[in-house]
């Protein structure tokens, strides 16, 4: 698979303050990446090199294949986390200039921002000004705004402020379509659980550098520790649970159904499942076993806490 976006050894000071050390990324076509890390990691910096507010002092980037030059802003759409529209104007009047800036026709950004306006049922707020908008009804705007001229890249960062639950699933809707259409996306946020339905790849960036980046089912096998979950059929203890805990590391359990069932979670010492799984051959009937992987947030949170 080809890049739309590769960053080599890309570095940025501010005085004393190392934004960002030598980080190197490679964003797939028609993928949805996840820029990961915690609030001063460096994210947005990286995210105003490659929309051209700031640049590296060291390192390169390729915008699909090509160095990146200034014409390429016009293939780029940028949601910032902190929103910029004018809260005096009225929204149809503040969408047709910003679509006009991005360099479509008063006629073809017309047409489009009808098209927007009508798939996400908003128009009849033409003619309302930003002021009388709630924070979630502007962010629809400038989700438009930031879509309108097609672009082969977007950067959304934290694109779900300020919605509510069905607007925001709304949202990841659009962004779906909008990766199935051939757009490129690179994904910043604090929400692991739109990571978790959203993102193929993440990197995640702490204290100015990387520290993994790939894709995220590959990440999530890399990180997996041997941790199962486990449901018995046993007709009475007799001391199976005694002999599982002295043989096994037992994290936790529990009797249910009257005790006849005994659910718990067991870490082994490898993948090799054959040697748990013949040691509880003729003791009791296994009703599940289950591998725990885990989640985009543990990864998130081992990940930054060892460093």
């Amino acid at each position: 698979m080809s890049n739309i976006l590769v960053a080599k050894e890309v570095s940025k000071q501010f005085g004393n303050h190392i934004a960002l050390n030598k980080v190197s990324l490679e964003i797939p076509k028609n993928s949805i990446y996840g820029l990961l890390g915690p609030n001063g990691a460096g994210k947005t910096t990286l995210i105003r090199i490659i929309n051209q507010i700031i640049y590296p002092d060291q390192g390169e980037i390729y915008f699909d294949g090509k160095p990146l030059q200034p014409h390429h802003i016009s293939m780029i759409g940028y949601l910032p986390e902190e929103r910029g529209l004018y809260k005096s104007m009225k929204v149809g009047e503040q969408a047709l200039y910003l679509a006009q800036l991005k360099g479509l026709s008063k006629a073809d950004a017309k047409s489009r921002l009808k098209y927007w306006f009508d798939r996400l049922e908003i128009g009849d707020w033409w003619n309302k000004k930003i002021q009388e908008l709630s924070k979630g009804m502007a962010q629809k705007i400038q989700f438009i705004v930031t879509v309108l001229h097609e672009p082969k890249l977007l950067i959304f960062d934290e694109p779900f402020s300020g919605f509510d639950p069905i607007n925001a699933n709304l949202i990841k809707d659009e962004i779906l379509e909008l990766r199935d259409k051939g757009t490129t996306i690179i994904f910043s946020t604090h929400r692991m659980e739109s990571v978790e339905e959203l993102c193929e790849y993440i990197a995640l960036i702490h204290k100015s550098e990387k520290l993994l980046d790939g894709k995220l089912s590959d990440i999530k096998k890399a990180y997996k520790n041997n941790i199962y979950k486990v449901g018995l059929g046993v007709q009475s203890a007799n001391g199976l649970l005694a002999d599982l805990k002295d043989k096994f590391n037992i994290l936790s359990s529990e009797y249910v159904d009257g005790g006849i069932q005994l659910n718990f979670t067991v870490q082994l010492p490898s993948d090799d499942t054959g040697p748990f799984l013949s040691h509880l051959s003729g003791k009791a009937n296994v009703n599940n076993f289950t591998e725990t992987i885990p989640s985009a947030n543990d990864i998130f949170i081992r990940t930054v806490q060892t460093k």
